[in-house]
């Protein structure tokens, strides 16, 4: 089974819900799909297992001793990459037209090694995980080959928690397919219920089952009111509440799990949330 954890924006709590989550769930895998900033594994002391080269694409070079400088491959670059003869490998998109129309054979496409993809190993379960190169683009692709990776490891019907991308794009689309649920967390804010609209109507879309946390609810209650009333109107399922609770941000700045503080209201919220989430989910199965 798989459950994947988004939000409309950054900033929202999502990781440090994934965390949460993931304690309290024991030995499961776990997927940082939020690979423009994969900070899931820094919760943990783990070692890494394997180590995989993710290819993104092609890149075009130039062969300069067999290039004549005809200008024919800067002519048909609609994204301004070959520059001088040489061709620029930030904007390459790796489309071939140059080396379809170069009359010397001067351009070769060749794999563009866009992230270093990790199995690392936990006290409990495995993280998959990557780390991507200087420019490269989060892509689609990436997230499915982590979850591939991910799948090895879930045997006997384990629990697989996804760490999804903020937002709508590609990454986050790549992250929701095909999962069994999801969890959108959202704050009470303006941007917060528009977001959480946006995110709504794209597991709608993918026929995914959603669930609802409301971080911080108690800063403004009526925004909450607001997105209550949202999750009412569309017949979703509220699973948390979350108070504002600045143990979060001690645990955050010590690495670790909220659910490390039992003191914590936030972490008391957090565990009648994952409890909510087991009742939903298998009642539904």
């Amino acid at each position: 089974m798989e459950l994947t954890v988004l939000s409309g924006k950054g900033g929202t709590g999502k990781t440090t819900i994934v965390a949460a989550l993931s304690e309290l769930a024991g030995d499961i895998v776990k997927v940082d799909c939020d690979v423009d900033a994969p900070n899931l594994y820094m919760f943990y002391n783990g070692k890494d297992i394997e180590e995989s080269e993710f290819i993104g694409g092609k890149k075009a070079v130039v062969d300069n001793s067999v290039c004549i400088k005809c200008g024919k491959c800067e002519s048909v670059c609609r994204f301004g990459a070959v520059k001088n003869y040489s061709i620029d490998m930030f904007l390459c998109e790796g489309c071939g037209a140059c080396k379809l129309i170069c009359p010397q054979n001067a351009i070769k496409l060749i794999d563009e090694k866009a992230a270093d993809a990790y199995i690392t190993e936990l006290d409990k379960g495995v993280i998959s995980r990557a780390e991507m190169n200087i420019g490269s683009d989060g892509s689609g692709k990436l997230i499915a080959f982590l979850r591939r990776n991910a799948e090895r490891y879930s045997e006997d019907e384990k629990l697989t928690i996804i760490d999804g991308s903020p937002g709508i794009g590609c990454a986050v689309i790549s992250s929701i397919t095909g999962s069994d649920a999801a969890l959108v967390v959202t704050e009470p804010t303006k941007s917060g219920l528009e977001d959480l609209k946006r995110v709504t109507a794209l597991s709608e879309h993918f026929e995914v089952f959603t669930m609802i946390c409301i971080n911080k609810y108690d800063i403004n209650e009526d925004m909450t009111k607001k997105i209550e009333d949202f999750i009412y109107e569309k017949r979703l399922a509220l699973v948390g509440k979350i108070p504002y609770d600045d143990t979060v941000m001690k645990a955050i700045n010590e690495l670790k799990p909220i659910t490390f503080y039992k003191d914590s209201i936030a972490e008391k919220a957090i565990e009648n949330m994952w409890h909510n989430i087991k009742n939903t989910i298998f009642r539904r199965i």
